[in-house]
């Protein structure tokens, strides 16, 4: 049993986090139940089922409740709007794809929960994630491995932690999967045990489409869509709308179907092209971030990427070229969109990532 040991939980009130404070306290941690308060919660109702709800934050308090631990409310949404918000506002303009919830992990959920851990005399800090942390003695490091299930694993989302960062946090779920965090819960009447997992992005609960609509406004303006040759094929409805490789909702009717494949803010349009003009054997990688590699270990290094979450992985190769980071493929993919985020792998372990430039 662990003794003395102060621990921090985000508690999201889903079944995750509520079976990771349940194993913490089993193994003798001293938690501390904490739900961040990222956004207002506007009333919207939403077609899918986002975290940070009002229901959320009820359901967690019952949960540390039942576990009997102190629960707390912090707010961290001017944070949230700033680093996270603002961003996700800003890709969008310029016709890239973001990943809201990426940089959330870094700057909030992990980044302003340490702080407010040690502030409070804490010594770690955990979290309901898919993920373990393996610590590296030649490199002296803190790194990403994946966990034991490999359908929920969710290194890719974590990546942009720190070796310090990942020094002070604990992932429960680590060596458990989906199903049986599950039947924990239900054995241990943990009222989470069936509540549906969160999806969609939490400070956009009626859609990423109206929230956008919602708060460019007169930014939005009707444009052409084209093709590579430059013929109008039809209108779009503001270019902030869409995204490299969208299909669907293009209202274009031409007997075969067209993917996004360029968007132009400054000409406010849209080029589309076949499903082929999407394959890249090359892209460059900007904004990144590596746990453990130092810069010459770079150049030349064997990896597995995946540049969306649910890609399961292209072997490649890293180039360092004029102070710039390229990424060369062993074969071409289509999963590759401008603003996405790319993260690189050794076997099991988070190397590092990006974000496709």
């Amino acid at each position: 049993m662990i003794k003395n040991e102060k621990i921090v939980i985000g508690m999201s009130g889903g079944v995750d986090s509520s079976v990771a404070a349940f194993l913490l306290k089993e193994q003798g941690y001293e938690v501390i139940g904490v739900t961040i308060k990222l956004w207002e919660n506007s009333g919207l109702e939403s077609k899918e089922k986002v975290c940070c709800s009002l229901e959320d934050v009820y359901d967690a308090k019952r949960i540390c409740d039942k576990l009997d631990i102190p629960h707390y409310t912090v707010n961290f949404k001017n944070d949230f709007q700033k680093e996270v918000i603002d961003y996700f506002i800003t890709e969008y303009r310029l016709g890239n794809t973001p990943s809201p919830c990426i940089m959330c992990n870094e700057k909030i959920k992990f980044g302003k929960l340490l702080e407010f851990a040690k502030s409070i005399g804490a010594d770690y800090i955990a979290s309901g994630h898919y993920s373990k942390v393996k610590y590296l003695e030649k490199q002296n490091k803190y790194v990403l491995e994946k966990g034991v299930d490999e359908k929920k694993d969710q290194t890719y989302m974590l990546y942009r932690l720190s070796s310090e960062q990942l020094k002070y946090c604990k992932f429960p779920l680590e060596n458990y999967k989906k199903d049986e965090i599950r039947e924990i819960a239900k054995n241990n009447n943990l009222i989470t045990y069936n509540k549906k997992d969160s999806q969609g992005i939490c400070f956009a609960p009626e859609g990423y489409y109206k929230f956008l609509e919602n708060n460019l406004k007169n930014e939005i303006s009707k444009g052409n869509i084209k093709d590579e040759n430059g013929e109008i094929l039809g209108e779009h409805n503001g270019y902030q709308l869409y995204t490299i490789g969208q299909r669907r909702n293009l209202g274009l009717n031409l007997g075969k179907p067209y993917f996004i494949i360029d968007i132009l803010p400054d000409k406010n349009e849209i080029i589309v092209g076949k499903f082929e003009k999407l394959f890249k054997k090359e892209v460059e990688v900007i904004n990144y971030k590596f746990i453990y590699l130092s810069e010459n270990e770079i150049d030349g290094k064997a990896v597995i990427a995946r540049p969306r979450f649910s890609s399961k992985g292209h072997i490649a190769k890293l180039k360092k070229e004029g102070g710039r980071l390229f990424l060369i493929y062993e074969s071409e993919n289509a999963e590759n969109s401008r603003g996405q985020h790319i993260v690189f792998y050794d076997k099991n372990l988070v190397i590092g990532g990006g974000i496709i430039f």
